[in-house]
């Protein structure tokens, strides 16, 4: 997985859109942020300063920087997405800037829907308001993990920390309903420059980062799908007697030499090249626009696309999704429509509106119809097959636009869910209030896992001594919890110090550990939880006695991979040392054998790849078989 190595030393770009309430602050927020952080040019000052001379009282109006358009100035809001770039030492950053009005708001979802963090600006003196709970909503749906509640104009509430903690245990109650990773909460006065991109004095009590701060240091290496690939193809290429397919990866990762199936046709073939401009390279991946050559010369025409052989998106004639309405009349069942879907158009029509979502308590509404800005769940009808994903697992092969037949207007923006799931993008908070249990009835293990909102399972580490189990199975869990994930590690230190402290180093004895580790594992993963083993666990016969207590469908087997040198080079505790001088007997890879995986899930040569690039890469893994995302 060098690719997924690469990726993690690609230079670090963060998207985020800034949304909110309208007059809630947006431009200006942005333009305090620019100018703060230095990122506005000298002449763009300079224009500023001229029209504060004009307006008489001297004072940048910086919410002009973002507001371009001739009618955002003379209304004085924002009515078109603006993109600003800037970079810090630290990190590159696009800031989406979006409006605020409900008659925008279609211009808010575009904005948003390529994310990965997002500023929900609040009033401190107006509180939560209706759009922002929609904007909060439309974040949620579509898939941004991250938010900063930035709880703006603090100056007219006396910077006071009660007004502050109020509109957070608002906005908290609120989104226990939203799948957000996670939610940082920010007092700021974007006219005062407060917290913006330094602390400031006027708000002692609150000790977090400023704005920028923040923005520079939280992690957003996990969010890309470097799983499923899913290389739809724009062009195709005939260049020297050569065909070659165009496009960018939306997931996944390819290299020359790998299996693909082309789709729709599912005829195979293998990765001969891949080139991006002049350079040939090994190895691609998300979000990279490359040339892919096939070994076979078939049919692959605009629209196709390639996949993995076992692991390819669904067909269907149906869609059901998630779809925030932007057309001035109605969605109705029986209307007709186009769905631009990757790189393909296919004729549709709504068969079914099945509810509506009210944007302030987040309950649905029953009714036939979605009006300007409605959200609902909407079920379409297509005239020919596509492949899909849930928006949830893949935002590329997971949306869509629908656009009026008659028109040509861009009239809905859809998130596709499975049509066993029933609310994609709700929080366990939410799953908790649909799970019944009979009175007579046994709570199962599908309930318990519900309730924490994810898939239970075992991912089982096994390797040499000194391989980088312990260390990867602690950042495995540091990066699950930071998510939101349930999770225990269990390793050495806490299993043969209580559970097992009376077994030895034997085969018999190796054998009862690892059936004890097992046992206490699948009563983990009973109560929903996910586990992750670290164990040398040295014979395939002993792994498959775990995989067969725990379950086939909750094993993730895990080879952390090292050659014995490497191991012995490391050695923190010094055990190869004293197995080699005879103090240690039976010890795996000098006087007792190591039986690596024939089959393993995951593979992690941690000889070869950086812990960061293997917990990438098992990350990845667990959501995959969890199925996370």
């Amino acid at each position: 997985m060098a690719a997924v190595a690469a990726a993690r030393h690609e230079p670090d770009l963060l998207r985020f859109v800034i949304a909110g309430s309208v007059d809630d602050g947006k431009s200006t927020l942005v333009g305090r942020l620019l100018h703060d952080a230095g990122a506005l040019y000298e002449d763009h000052v300079e224009a500023l300063a001229k029209l504060a001379q004009r307006s008489g009282d001297g004072r940048l109006d910086l919410s002009l920087v973002t507001d371009g358009l001739k009618a955002e100035r003379e209304q004085g809001v924002t009515i078109d997405v603006a993109y600003r770039y800037f970079m810090t030492a630290r990190r590159r950053f696009i800031v989406i800037d979006t409006p605020g009005h409900e008659q925008y708001t279609r211009n808010m979802a575009t904005g948003a829907s390529t994310a990965g963090l997002a500023i929900l600006l609040v009033d401190a003196k107006l509180g939560l308001l209706t759009q922002t709970r929609r904007h909060a909503f439309i974040c949620s749906l579509l898939g941004i993990p991250r938010v900063v509640l930035a709880i703006n104009k603090m100056d007219l509430v006396g910077h006071s920390q009660a007004r502050f903690d109020q509109i957070r245990g608002d906005f908290e109650r609120f989104a226990a309903r939203l799948a957000f990773k996670s939610i940082t909460f920010i007092p700021i006065s974007a006219l005062n420059g407060d917290n913006i991109v330094k602390r400031g004095s006027a708000m002692p009590w609150y000790t977090g980062q400023p704005l920028l701060e923040h923005l520079e240091n939280v992690y957003v290496g996990g969010d890309r799908n470097l799983v499923d690939l899913r290389f739809p193809v724009q062009t195709v290429i005939r260049a020297a007697g050569e065909r070659w397919y165009g496009g960018q990866i939306n997931s996944g990762v390819m290299k020359v030499g790998d299996d693909v199936v082309v789709l729709p046709s599912h005829r195979r073939s293998r990765i001969r090249g891949i080139a991006l401009h002049e350079r040939r390279l090994e190895s691609a991946f998300a979000p990279m626009s490359v040339a892919v050559a096939l070994e076979d010369d078939i049919d692959v025409g605009r629209g196709a696309m390639l996949a993995r052989p076992r692991n390819v998106p669904r067909a269907v004639r149906e869609l059901e999704a998630m779809l925030v309405w932007m057309g001035e009349q109605p969605l109705r069942a029986g209307a007709a429509c186009l769905l631009k879907h990757g790189t393909r158009w296919v004729r549709a029509s709504c068969a079914e509106v099945g509810y509506r979502v009210d944007p302030d308590t987040l309950n649905r509404a029953a009714g036939l119809e979605l009006g300007l800005n409605d959200i609902g769940r909407v079920r379409f009808t297509l005239f020919e097959e596509r492949f899909v994903d849930a928006y949830a697992r893949n935002r590329a092969t997971g949306s869509f636009i629908v656009v009026d037949a008659e028109s040509n207007a861009t009239v809905g923006a859809g998130m596709i869910v499975e049509r066993e799931q029933d609310e994609e993008r709700l929080s366990p908070a939410a799953a908790k209030q649909r799970i019944v249990v009979p009175a007579s009835g046994k709570v199962s293990a599908q309930q318990r896992a519900t309730l924490l909102g994810q898939r239970a399972l075992t991912i089982w580490l096994t390797g040499l001594s000194a391989a980088g189990k312990s260390t990867i199975a602690a950042e495995l869990e540091r990066r699950l919890v930071e998510e939101g994930r349930a999770c225990y590690r269990l390793d050495g230190d806490n299993i043969r110090a209580g559970i097992n402290r009376d077994l030895g180093f034997g085969p018999d004895d190796r054998r009862e550990n690892i059936r004890r580790i097992a046992e206490v594992a699948r009563l983990m993963n009973d109560a929903g939880l996910i586990a992750i083993t670290a164990f040398i666990s040295p014979y395939r016969a002993d792994r498959q006695m775990a995989r067969d207590i725990i379950g086939a469908e909750r094993f993730l087997e895990v080879h952390v991979s090292a050659p014995l040198e490497a191991c012995e080079r490391r050695d923190p505790k010094g055990l190869y040392r004293r197995a080699r001088s005879g103090e240690i007997a039976e010890f795996t890879g000098v006087s007792a054998p190591y039986e690596p995986p024939e089959q393993p899930h995951v593979v992690l040569p941690t000889a070869e790849q950086s812990v960061e690039a293997c917990v990438e890469q098992l990350l990845a893994a667990v959501h995959e078989k969890a199925r996370l995302r």
